[in-house]
């Protein structure tokens, strides 16, 4: 079954149930001077906030390369949106809920390495880098993390940066790695990608899916022939420690790429493609899309909502219900789920 409104594309009956009797996309906050609204989505419940990080734009100051974190504030029917400078956070990217705080994907700089940052939600807004390098060579431009409940840090790490002028040359190949942050053992998991760039965790963290960006590189060229892809791969311990096998082919984009990915509490996976939200069943079927023009870069659920950080807007979507992953917990949300635009090049 296939058919289209306005915002949402059905595949299959299934995506209305997913989606409810009256889903609704809605603008909440616009800012035509910067693209302030492009990764991380980070939802903090305890006040109902949420923190992004903007796409790069040149400093007004110096003409550089910038990224700015945002945090916006859901209050009595308003939406502001607060500038937040934190010093330890080098070209902030993707985000995950972490211990009381944000832990941020920091792409580094020239000068600086990337790596996982930590961040506090609340002022004055502490920041300190917790992990920069793989054993003395320093990662590439970190790019999407997400949190396993027995506390390990899982993120990717492709070579954006370098091919947006932002980094130097890698010294290492785009891969996956895990961070015990307890023994501080930090493993290379997966490799054999373009651009490895989303990552999430299914529900009862069997299966780890992380998406392949390659179609589009730094420089902002694209290939259609190059991988748009979300792979599959099953979670299983040898010796015990943590093994990605029998990785899979689960879903192919058809417009733009894959980039942030989510699952809900059924399994089903959400990635940010270039025609908005896709939704994917467990069993890799496409169930529906909720339509943004301009695409979703990534995304988070939020209560009774989705945000999607759209280059200069944030755009909420209301549906049945969905899941927000905060460190090892499922917190169960009622109707809505937001999203982010894409704002090229990818990051």
């Amino acid at each position: 079954m296939s058919g289209a409104t306005s915002s949402f594309t059905v595949h299959e009956e299934s995506f209305k149930d997913i989606l409810g009797s009256t889903p609704k996309l809605e603008c909440l906050l616009e800012n035509q001077v910067y693209p302030f609204a492009h990764e991380a989505g980070v939802f903090i419940p305890e006040d109902n906030t949420l923190f992004i990080t903007s796409n790069q734009f040149p400093d007004p100051l110096n003409g550089e390369k910038n990224i700015q974190i945002s945090k916006v504030t859901f209050a009595g029917g308003s939406v502001t949106c607060e500038k937040i400078q934190t010093e330890h956070v080098p070209m902030a990217n993707g985000g995950v809920n972490y211990q009381s705080g944000i832990l941020f994907c920091a792409q580094g700089t020239k000068s600086s390495p990337g790596g996982l940052a930590f961040m506090s939600s609340s002022p004055p807004y502490q920041s300190s880098m917790l992990l920069t390098d793989f054993y003395g060579r320093h990662f590439n431009s970190v790019n999407d993390v997400v949190v396993h409940s027995d506390t390990s840090l899982w993120f990717t790490d492709p070579n954006y940066g370098s091919e947006q002028g932002i980094r130097p040359r890698p010294v290492l190949p785009n891969q996956v790695y895990r961070y015990d942050a307890k023994s501080k053992a930090v493993r290379a998991m997966a490799d054999g990608f373009g651009r490895p760039n989303g990552i999430c965790f299914g529900p009862d963290e069997k299966i780890l899916y992380i998406t392949d960006t390659d179609w589009i590189h730094g420089d902002g060229t694209t290939d259609l022939t190059r991988a748009s892809t979300i792979y599959a791969f099953d979670i299983v311990a040898y010796s015990g420690q943590p093994f990605l096998i029998n990785r899979r082919l689960f879903a192919f984009a058809a417009v733009g790429v894959p980039d942030g990915i989510k699952c809900d509490i059924d399994g089903n996976v959400y990635s940010g493609c270039g025609d908005g939200i896709n939704v994917w069943s467990r069993g890799g079927v496409l169930l529906g899309t909720t339509v943004v023009e301009g695409g979703v870069a990534n995304f988070c659920f939020g209560r009774r909502r989705a945000f999607h950080p759209k280059r200069k807007q944030i755009v909420a979507c209301t549906a049945r219900r969905t899941c927000q992953r905060r460190a090892s917990q499922n917190l169960m949300e009622s109707e809505r789920y937001c999203m982010t635009c894409r704002d090229a090049p990818v990051s």
